[in-house]
C-alpha cells in the first residue's frame, strides 16, 4: 500500500482570519502562498513550498464573490499544475448561492455556473457550510460535504435558557430549516411571508402564527441588509413577543445593515465568522466554525465518516 499524502493548508487573503483559527484547531500550520498584483488589477498566485503528492485543502469564503472566487480558482488552477495529490476547497460562505434556480425569464444560475468552474479548475472536493438551497449540492459531480451551523447555534440557544421559545423563519423559504430547530428544540414554529417587487426591498409582511408572550428566535443562512431581520422584529414586539433574537449562518452585513440593526428592537443577532465583520456592534455576536471546519477536514483527510458533525 503507498504512503499516505500528506496534507497540507491554505489560506485566500480574505479568509486568512479564518483559516489561522482552523489550523490552530486542527493543529497544523498554514503554508506558504503568495499572491502578487499587477498595476492593472491583475494577479498571479504561487505556492512558497512543495505540495507535490499532497493533499491539498485551500481554505477561502467567495466574499465579495467576484474577487475571493477568482483568486480560490487561481489556488486551485496553481495547486493542480504543481501536482497536488488531492484538491479540497473548503468554503464557509458560498456565493452566489442565491442565484439556485430561474426565477424570471433570461436570467443566469449563478450558483451552477460557480460549480462548473470549480470543477472544471480540478478541485476533487467541496466543504462549505449552510446553502442557500441544498439542491445546490447537485450542480457538482464531485463530493460535496454540506456542513450546517446548527451544530454551532442549537448548543447557544439553549445556553440561553430562553422560556416559551418559539422558532421563526423569516420567509417561506427557510421554513424548512425553522421546521428542524423546532422540531429539535420542542419548541412552536412561526413564519414570516413577505412579498418583494425588488432584491432587498420588502413591500408587505405578515407573522404566520402566535408570538404573544414568547421569546422569538428567527433562524436564516445569512443576513444582508438586515431588512426583513429587522422589520419581522419589530412586528413581533408589535404582536406581543416578549424578545426577539437571530441566529444567521453568514453576515452578509452589506448597505444599511449595521444601522438596521442597531435601530431595530431586536436584542442580539448571533452569526458565525464564515465572513468577517466590517465593524463591530453591541448586537452582533460572532460563535466560530473554525472547530466544525477542522473536525471535518481531519475526518475527510482520514477517510472518516462526517455524520457525527450534524446535530440536525
Amino acid at each position: 500500500m503507498p504512503p499516505k499524502a500528506p496534507i497540507k493548508l491554505f489560506s485566500g487573503t480574505n479568509t486568512r482570519y479564518l483559516a489561522e483559527k482552523i489550523s490552530l484547531c486542527n493543529g497544523r500550520e498554514l503554508g506558504n502562498i503568495n499572491l502578487t498584483h499587477f498595476s492593472d488589477g491583475e494577479f498571479t498566485t504561487a505556492y512558497e513550498e512543495t505540495i507535490r503528492g499532497a493533499h491539498v485543502f485551500l481554505i477561502q469564503s467567495t466574499f465579495p464573490p467576484s474577487d475571493n472566487l477568482f483568486e480560490l480558482l487561481m489556488m486551485i488552477d496553481a495547486a493542480k499544475r504543481a501536482s497536488a495529490y488531492k484538491l479540497v476547497a473548503v468554503i464557509p460562505y458560498f456565493g452566489f448561492a442565491r442565484q439556485d434556480r430561474k426565477d424570471k425569464p433570461r436570467v443566469a444560475i449563478g450558483a451552477k455556473l460557480v460549480a462548473d468552474l470549480l470543477t472544471t479548475a480540478g478541485v476533487d472536493r467541496v466543504i462549505t457550510m449552510d446553502l442557500h438551497a441544498d439542491q445546490i449540492q447537485g450542480f457538482f459531480n464531485i463530493p460535496v460535504d454540506h456542513l450546517y451551523a446548527s451544530s454551532i447555534f442549537v448548543p447557544h440557544i439553549r445556553k440561553l435558557n430562553l422560556d416559551n421559545l418559539v422558532i421563526a423563519s423569516p420567509d417561506v423559504g427557510g421554513s424548512k430549516r425553522a421546521n428542524t430547530y423546532s422540531k429539535f428544540l420542542d419548541s412552536p414554529m412561526v413564519i414570516c411571508h413577505k412579498h418583494r417587487s425588488k432584491a432587498n426591498v420588502i413591500d408587505e409582511m405578515r407573522i404566520i402564527g402566535d408570538v404573544a408572550g414568547k421569546n422569538v428566535i428567527i433562524v436564516d443562512d445569512l443576513v444582508d441588509t438586515a431588512g426583513t431581520l429587522t422589520k419581522a422584529a419589530d412586528m413581533m414586539l408589535e404582536q406581543g413577543a416578549t424578545s426577539v433574537r437571530a441566529f444567521a449562518t453568514h453576515p452578509v452585513l452589506s448597505g444599511p445593515a449595521y444601522e438596521n440593526i442597531e435601530k431595530s428592537s431586536i436584542c442580539e443577532v448571533f452569526v458565525t465568522d464564515s465572513i468577517p465583520l466590517r465593524k463591530k456592534s453591541p448586537k452582533i455576536k460572532v460563535l466560530s466554525a473554525a472547530q466544525l471546519f477542522a473536525d471535518t477536514v481531519d475526518k475527510v483527510y482520514n477517510y472518516q465518516s462526517i455524520s457525527t458533525q450534524f446535530v440536525i
